[in-house]
């Protein structure tokens, strides 16, 4: 894809943003940068790029369109902003970074991994297996990396291991990796893709373009995705962590195992793993499938299942305060995230709860209790309706505060020896923090002091 000398509107700039203004400058690209953030909230992101020759239009989207030749927004941009409805009049075309990183290198050797939850545990070990096997390995895309910088500067035999969300995957249209993977599919993000199916669709774009050079790793446990498999047009590989399949990545006897239909190879035991959870075991399950079809060695595999730690702010381990664990889950954005920490951290929980209210329902997670909970503890824009949502279902242990110093030093002081304090939010952080990272050191600072104290 040649894009000298043509004009690109960047439409946000954040981390993506500024992977793709550096990459688009080394292409003698003539670039316009919008964001309705103003320069001083921008400030370092600007200064990362104060080099490059660009002209700003901050504190707005109302950019003239005339000249623009294409357009590419930032992931998390709504798709109903004036000004990409301005562009589709215009026939100018709107892709994300993840689109036109494959234009410009479609053959790269590209594993791309989706999922409602898992995806960064997932797309992280997945990277620490190739880094191991000696290959020039990029963890990039959701998990905070920005994707066009670091494919611009690569090399043929480099492996890209791609987080992608299904803002990054809803405007794509040729994107084709070597290997997709969907880890699960629950409701998210209905405020954003307004409708469940629309959320679908757009993970679905991950395998879209596939054919029979490539290939498709599905949870077979997962009925939605189990629906999806005459869709598929490459070849398609089933995991599974509750049934034995005829092919695929299963358990057997307490051992993970590769079946390729003639053989069965043992990978590693099930409680040799060092990440907690059965949610866990299936994201381990999905690298392990993606291990093999790009032909690593199983002992590779083996070594970094035994000792990969996990991922911060994914049921992270804090300290210990007077008998009382901490535990950071703050990537637990949604229902679903929450309930696989619950199941995963050893009761009696004090869960801290609540944040950014997506538009989705809180009774799966209220249900998913099981006698697990002591107590509830929730702030952010969501309390209210969590809270109707626990006494609905008559879990009245509920406690609403102003902010999260509040809610660790409420936890604490309803806590006793060999209680576990669980912050899983089960909502996104942005009515009070900019990131689910900054959430989770902001509660872990507490902590610190807690102890301190």
């Amino acid at each position: 894809m040649d894009l000298k000398d043509k004009n690109v509107l960047v439409l946000g700039l954040g981390i993506s943003g500024v992977s793709t203004v550096k990459a688009l400058d080394k292409l003698g690209v003539n670039m316009v940068i919008s964001d309705t953030k103003s320069q001083e909230e921008l400030k370092d992101y600007i200064d990362e790029i104060k080099d490059i020759d660009v002209k700003y239009v901050l504190g707005t989207n109302k950019v003239l369109l005339e000249d623009i030749d294409l357009i590419v927004k930032s992931p998390g941009v709504p798709l109903d902003l004036q000004i990409i409805k301005e562009a589709k009049t215009k026939d100018i075309e709107v892709i994300t970074d993840l689109e036109l990183a494959y234009r410009i290198n479609p053959n790269r050797n590209i594993i791309a991994i989706t999922g409602t939850n898992g995806k960064t545990t997932t797309a992280t070990l997945t990277g620490e297996y190739f880094k191991k096997a000696g290959y020039n390995t990029y963890v990039m895309g959701n998990i905070g990396v920005g994707v066009l910088w670091n494919m611009i500067n690569s090399r043929d035999d480099d492996i890209f291991v791609i987080e992608a969300s299904s803002f990054q995957l809803e405007n794509t249209y040729e994107f084709k990796p070597k290997i997709s993977l969907i880890l699960n599919i629950t409701p998210d993000h209905l405020n954003w893709h307004k409708t469940f199916k629309n959320y679908v669709n757009a993970k679905k774009k991950i395998f879209k373009n596939q054919g029979k050079d490539e290939y498709t790793v599905l949870n077979y446990d997962d009925p939605l995705l189990r629906d999806m498999k005459d869709e598929i047009k490459s070849n398609l590989i089933w995991f599974s962590v509750d049934k034995e399949l005829s092919k695929g990545i299963y358990i057997e006897d307490g051992y993970i195992v590769i079946d390729d239909g003639n053989e069965i190879k043992k990978v590693v035991k099930t409680e040799e793993i060092k990440i907690l959870g059965k949610h866990n075991l299936e994201n381990a399950l999905a690298s392990v499938a993606v291990g093999w079809i790009m032909g690593l060695d199983i002992d590779i595999i083996r070594d970094v299942l035994k000792t990969f730690p996990g991922v911060e702010h994914r049921i992270e381990y804090v300290d210990t305060i007077d008998g009382v664990k901490f535990y950071n889950d703050s990537k637990g954005t949604n229902s679903d995230a929450s309930i696989k920490a619950i199941e995963a951290v050893s009761s009696p929980i004090i869960l801290i709860a609540g944040g950014m209210d997506k538009g989705t329902e809180f009774d799966d997670f209220i249900l998913s209790f099981n006698g697990k909970v002591k107590a509830l503890v929730l702030l952010g824009e969501t309390k209210e309706k969590i809270k109707e949502t626990a006494y609905k279902y008559g879990f009245e242990k509920v406690y609403l505060v102003k902010d999260m110093e509040e809610a660790v030093r409420k936890s604490f002081q309803l806590a006793n020896r060999g209680d576990n304090i669980l912050l899983s939010p089960a909502c996104a952080s942005w009515d009070m923090y900019h990131s689910f990272e900054a959430r989770g050191e902001h509660f872990k600072g507490i902590v610190s002091s807690l102890k301190e104290e």
